[in-house]
């Protein structure tokens, strides 16, 4: 019975308690907001277009209304090396999933400003799209009515997928980008995203994370709850990250500061 109560204890301590706490501050913030009239206008998080280097980001926002008290929606830009506009892949409920240039490569997520998750430059990210570009083409789940907001395949799980495809990138996606952990491929053991641990996933449902990039995360019913000792924080449901930023997860800091747009 003492272990049944403090494992009760946890639970409440560690999820419903940060769950709460984001529904308090959605309340607080965004739920007067009408999604269909919230601005989506380009949050200057972007190197102008017409700068000749490549770029390559993952962002994440929180998503549309009520959803976002609980996870983020996360999605990748990039643009190569001489090109004069960028291109943004989003995986949505609409339509076919995987959706190309539908939003600005830098757009508020109806209202809601998005962080940098990743970010890399001129030869670094040129030497990435080739293999992002290989791994949208591949991704299995891109017929209608693949989508599932919940465990997966979502936004996440397609971002986590083309991260994935990429040995050595050594970036996670926020704790609360829920869909993450979907074994997309069918492997329910498997290594981290970054390479550098062991992710066991019982169908997005539970799972537990271990690794030096994505510390430990421990996943019920899509929410995750961890630490990491390596640039210390700690990772709670709704909430994400919380403590240290740094060049991967959330909260890094753009490479390019600008308030041009992506003109």
């Amino acid at each position: 019975m003492t272990i049944l109560k403090t494992g009760l204890l946890l639970f409440a301590l560690f999820y419903l308690l940060p769950l709460g706490i984001s529904a308090a501050i959605y309340q607080t913030r965004l739920s007067g907001t009408d999604w269909w009239s919230a601005d989506r206008s380009s949050a200057g998080l972007l190197p102008p277009a017409r700068s000749p280097g490549a770029v390559v980001r993952v962002f994440a926002a929180p998503t549309v209304r009520w959803r976002g008290i609980f996870a983020v929606h996360c999605w990748i830009v990039f643009k190569p090396e001489g090109e004069a506009r960028y291109t943004r892949y989003d995986y949505t409920a609409w339509g076919d999933p995987i959706r190309m240039n539908g939003f600005e490569p830098d757009g508020r997520w109806f209202g809601s400003t998005p962080e940098v998750v990743f970010a890399a430059d001129g030869a670094e990210a040129e030497a990435l799209i080739p293999r992002m570009r290989a791994a949208i083409a591949g991704y299995a789940w891109r017929n209608q009515g693949d989508y599932r907001a919940w465990p997966g395949p979502n936004s996440n799980t397609f971002v986590a997928a083309v991260l994935d495809s990429i040995p050595g990138i050594g970036v996670t996606l926020p704790p609360n980008a829920i869909g993450k952990d979907y074994p997309y491929d069918g492997r329910w053991l498997r290594p981290t995203a970054s390479g550098t641990g062991l992710r066991l996933s019982l169908g997005g449902l539970a799972g537990l994370s271990l690794g030096w990039v994505e510390g430990l995360e421990v996943n019920i019913l899509g929410a995750v709850a961890g630490i990491d000792i390596r640039r210390p924080a700690i990772k709670l449901p709704g909430l994400g990250r919380i403590g240290m930023r740094g060049p991967d997860g959330s909260g890094v800091p753009t490479p390019v500061a600008t308030t041009a747009g992506t003109d």
